[in-house]
């Protein structure tokens, strides 16, 4: 298991890791474009642009978590191997988020200066990244299983992934704001259910693709 972790993580790093942290910050830095210089305002909804700016950024490495591994034959090899579809799509998981979670963490920061969040707000931020994005690390990764060797499959995924992020988006975007202990809790409860049920779905999606 930690050696498919490794392999994941050093070839999200050794590849384009940086593009969801770059994107996030473009998406940070349009809203105050759009919204104009009101700082009260830019304060107020900073939670949710910032939100907004990560789920949007999960959406690019979509297609490169399963789908080269299924056309190389990886996928199969590994099976031979003795690994079941779910500790492959743990791994896959744990590696997705190691190299998008942290750096999306580390974003956050210059992109709560761009919105002038102050320092509560900006732990009230960072505090519901660290607990939404291992879920959607995991959502990317079943959404990825269901979509592999689909036709405009990276499309399809991000129709996938959306809509099923929204209830993670709007817990985080209400906990993020002053006097969203529900809400934290609320979103906490839905990503330990994604947690819990996105490397069955995965693990099933896996073995579908080598049949």
């Amino acid at each position: 298991m930690a050696a498919l972790v490794f392999r994941e993580a050093r070839r999200a790093l050794g590849g384009a890791a940086w593009l969801p942290v770059m994107f996030f910050l473009l998406v940070a830095t349009i809203f105050p474009f759009a919204i104009g210089p009101d700082a009260r305002l830019l304060a107020r909804i900073g939670g949710g642009a910032l939100w907004i700016a990560a789920l949007t950024s999960g959406l690019l490495p979509l297609d490169r978590l399963i789908e080269p591994d299924r056309a190389d034959g990886v996928l199969d090899q590994l099976a031979i191997r003795g690994c079941s579809g779910e500790e492959i799509a743990v791994a896959k998981i744990l590696g997705h988020w190691l190299t998008f979670g942290p750096l999306l963490l580390l974003a956050a920061v210059p992109g709560s200066v761009l919105l002038g969040l102050d320092e509560a707000a900006l732990g009230r931020v960072l505090l519901t990244l660290a607990i939404g994005t291992p879920a959607l690390a995991a959502l990317a990764v079943a959404v990825a299983s269901l979509t592999a060797g689909l036709r405009a499959s990276p499309a399809l995924s991000g129709l996938l992934l959306l809509p099923l992020a929204i209830p993670l988006l709007i817990f985080g975007a209400s906990a993020a704001g002053e006097g969203g202990n529900g809400a934290l809790k609320l979103e906490a409860a839905v990503a330990l259910f994604v947690l819990a049920g996105a490397p069955f779905v995965s693990g099933a999606a896996i073995r579908a693709l080598r049949t």
